[in-house]
């Protein structure tokens, strides 16, 4: 038998509310099928299964709100006979909100809490009356939203800080090559096809981490547990508020068009509310680009159980000394969130120096 769990979507999340079912009883799955529809702080995310079987039992029912851990079904090999009825545990804590579908949809226009309304008909079922009623009692229930996912992100930056003993690097980049590199690039390719700034930086950062395993990783257990793999988190600000860091995975083996590809699907979907489980877990570095918003730089809080982040800022014109002699040149300021119980500062500066000679040298980032 194998347990289907809620997942743990973020450092932040310790609940989840089932949605809808993409299975049924009695039908084969593999790792990587998108199984659930679950509902966090931060929107609704597509659940995968993480194992191969047979779907034995849907333990929980959609409306369901469920702690990280608790059981969602089970799950049986191809050989292996159907299961006796599994009982849950107590200690799941779960919670049956009973609604109708179209109260339910009613609510999510609305952003309403269902835990906030009750139902007023004796079988106990939230009615869409019940909802239209709520909503004129809470108007400004889809801020209180926006307010539970920054309180949720605060937490976790809080538990950050306290936890993770932080030091930070930055540097200044003359980044006149790789923009002008670009350019050129982008005036041969079709306007649909052009690339931004930002995917040649995150392209950088993931060709530089390859010689600097200590930074991409967890600390996990009490101990540096390396990756295989640069799965590169993007910082995604949220239109409703808040914010969110999915990733672009295997982003070391991705060329400079597939980073760029990846990157513009992650934030359509990141807004849209449509992003995968694994795209929320498997991130092992983040990387947070404030330059539209005008910032010079930015240091970041490491999201555990990560042990880096890197932050840029925005490009802008400086003097810059060439050859003796003062130019104009276009500019980006970088900077490194690093856990110093995974690395060192030493580490860390060279790391920054690789990045920098990337940049310089832009014909190795296509």
């Amino acid at each position: 038998m194998i347990e289907f769990r809620m997942p743990s979507l973020g450092a932040d999340m310790e609940y989840g509310t089932l949605v809808e079912w993409n299975v049924k009883p009695g039908q084969k799955v593999k790792r990587g099928d998108v199984v659930a529809i679950v509902e966090t702080q931060k929107g609704a995310v597509e659940v995968e299964i993480w194992d191969d079987g047979i779907v034995d039992q849907l333990v929980t029912e959609p409306g369901t709100k469920l702690p990280v851990g608790g059981v969602l079904a089970v799950l049986r090999g191809e050989n292996e006979a159907p299961l006796a009825p599994y009982t849950p545990a107590p200690a799941q804590a779960a919670r049956r909100e009973r609604i109708s579908p179209a109260a339910r949809k009613r609510a999510a226009e609305l952003g309403l809490d269902l835990e906030r309304i009750a139902p007023s008909g004796a079988d106990g079922v939230i009615s869409l009356a019940d909802v239209e009623r709520a909503a004129v009692t809470a108007p400004r229930a889809p801020e209180d939203k926006s307010a539970a996912m920054r309180q949720a992100i605060g937490a976790a930056m809080a538990r950050s800080k306290r936890e993770i003993p932080h030091y930070y690097l930055g540097t200044t980049i003359d980044a006149s090559a790789a923009l002008d590199w670009l350019e050129r690039s982008n005036r041969e390719r079709p306007v649909a096809q052009r690339v931004l700034f930002a995917a040649v930086l995150l392209r950088a950062v993931a060709l530089s981490l390859k010689d600097f395993q200590e930074l991409n990783g967890f600390w996990s257990e009490g101990r540096f547990q390396p990756a295989a793999a640069v799965h590169l988190g993007v910082g995604i600000a949220l239109r409703g508020g808040g914010l969110i860091a999915p990733a672009i995975r295997d982003a070391g083996r991705k060329s400079l068009t597939e980073i760029m590809t990846a990157l513009s699907d992650l934030i359509q979907r990141a807004r849209s509310g449509a992003l995968r489980s694994s795209e929320l877990t498997d991130a092992t570095v983040t990387v947070t680009n404030l330059g539209e918003q005008g910032v010079d730089m930015v240091y970041g809080v490491i999201y555990p159980p990560q042990v880096s982040l890197v932050g840029f800022g925005r490009v802008a014109a400086r003097p810059w000394a060439v050859d003796g002699r003062i130019e104009v040149r276009r500019t980006v300021h970088a900077s490194l969130s690093a856990d110093h119980r995974a690395s060192v500062g030493h580490r860390g500066a060279l790391f920054l120096g690789a990045l920098e000679r990337l940049l310089q040298e832009p014909e190795k980032l296509a």
